[in-house]
């Protein structure tokens, strides 16, 4: 490690070159069965290196601590908020850095080798996912302003889905017409078209919508 005599070249490389390998499996761990970004990614490979040399050149200092500071507050730095998988990703790097950067390569190692196998059979089970997540959809639907939605569509969502909730509705073209936005699961997927005519007949042939609900893993720390 760096210090404030002499370190060789080899003493040098040594836990950047592990830093790396490290990274390169962490970035891998990520990208299975996960939605990425090259950008992101890349990132998650370099970043244990980049925290290793700045432990290395700090470490016997009293700025040790600012250091291991300001490296974790690197997260709020992003261009773009980060969801809940992508942060801890950033922590696990940076920890691994840590530890290469304070000579313990091996643990280093085993720890980046245990969190990855744990992430991975989480994401292989599918753990946390909700229930019928593909059928879950996001409907919105269009009614003129003389509609009292309420419960005009029960009949409907009774018949064609599983569950149903109104998460908000509001006014608009100068209050002429309300937007209606719901969270839906279907019975099957192959009743998709026929639930939407069905809505058609009583929303006035209005503009109808349905997606796919997004899941927002949560959010910035």
């Amino acid at each position: 490690m760096l210090n404030e005599t002499t370190i060789s070249i080899g003493d040098f490389l040594i836990p950047i070159a592990a830093s790396l390998a490290i990274g390169l499996v962490l970035a891998l761990v990520h990208m299975f069965k996960n939605t990425y970004s090259k950008s992101f990614v890349a990132t998650l490979a370099i970043l244990p290196a980049i925290v290793c040399v700045v432990i290395m050149a700090v470490n016997g200092n009293i700025g040790a601590g600012v250091a291991v500071a300001g490296a974790f507050s690197l997260v709020r730095f992003r261009s773009a908020p980060g969801t809940a998988k992508e942060i801890a990703a950033l922590f696990l790097a940076m920890t691994a850095g840590l530890l290469t950067g304070m000579g313990y390569i091996l643990y280093a190692a085993i720890f980046a080798l245990i969190a990855g196998a744990v992430i991975m059979i989480y994401q292989a089970l599918g753990f946390g996912g909700v229930k019928d997540s593909e059928l879950r959809k996001n409907l919105r639907i269009t009614i003129p302003e003389d509609l009292d939605y309420t419960g005009v569509f029960d009949e409907v969502f009774e018949k064609y889905t599983t569950s149903h909730k109104l998460i908000s509705s509001k006014t608009s073209n100068m209050g002429s017409i309300f937007k209606l936005s719901y969270d839906v699961t279907l019975k099957s997927a192959e009743i998709e078209k026929e639930f939407i005519d069905k809505i058609r007949c009583r929303n006035g042939n209005l503009e109808i919508s349905i997606s796919a609900l997004m899941q927002h893993e949560a959010a910035e720390l």
